[in-house]
């Protein structure tokens, strides 16, 4: 299973450990080539504005919207739900709030339940966490906190707020591998 890490900033090496450890080939996408028999894509955290240029720059954003055209799964995580939201790529129907939850210093973990996604609570780091803030017909919310959606998904593109890449847990790389057979 070949899944490409988008790699223009932000927390994609982590990504990648954890793809190899539940069995995947991680690959790191910085040019349109890169997209090449890609079964899956993780947008991942970092700064949203730094991760929308460099989409930009590297010519990315037609690869990505071709890559979702063709019903392959994404996984957007912090930042990358910001990038993945209607205002920015339209990859999925929500708007989300930068820093929702404060900035560096209110930074937590928090134990959360993600329905279809893991049994029992998964250790969720919220790093300068977005949250959404409106959600359009389809979007299905999985997970919340402080009753704000913080996990969501519209067909084969699901977004979380937190980074599931700074923790053991692989339990969400093996759900997202398992949706891109």
């Amino acid at each position: 299973m070949k899944i490409g890490v988008l790699a223009v900033q932000g927390g994609f090496a982590a990504h990648a450990k954890h793809l190899k450890s539940v069995g995947a080939s991680p690959v790191e996408i910085r040019t349109p080539a890169d997209f090449e028999g890609l079964d899956g894509l993780i947008l991942p955290g970092g700064e949203s504005t730094t991760i929308t240029m460099g989409i930009e720059v590297a010519g990315l954003a037609g690869p990505i919207g071709e890559h979702h055209a063709a019903g392959r799964p994404i996984l957007g995580t912090c930042a990358g739900m910001i990038v993945a939201d209607r205002d920015h790529l339209g990859l999925i129907d929500i708007t989300t709030k930068r820093n929702a939850f404060g900035r560096q210093l209110a930074s937590f973990e928090d134990d959360i339940e993600i329905d279809q996604i893991a049994d029992g609570p998964v250790r969720a780091v919220f790093i300068r966490a977005p949250w959404v803030e409106s959600t359009g017909e389809g979007v299905e919310v999985l997970a919340t906190i402080r009753d704000h959606p913080v996990a969501v998904r519209q067909g084969t593109v699901t977004a979380v707020s937190f980074h599931p890449e700074l923790t053991d847990d692989d339990r969400i790389h093996g759900w997202f591998v398992l949706t891109c057979r």
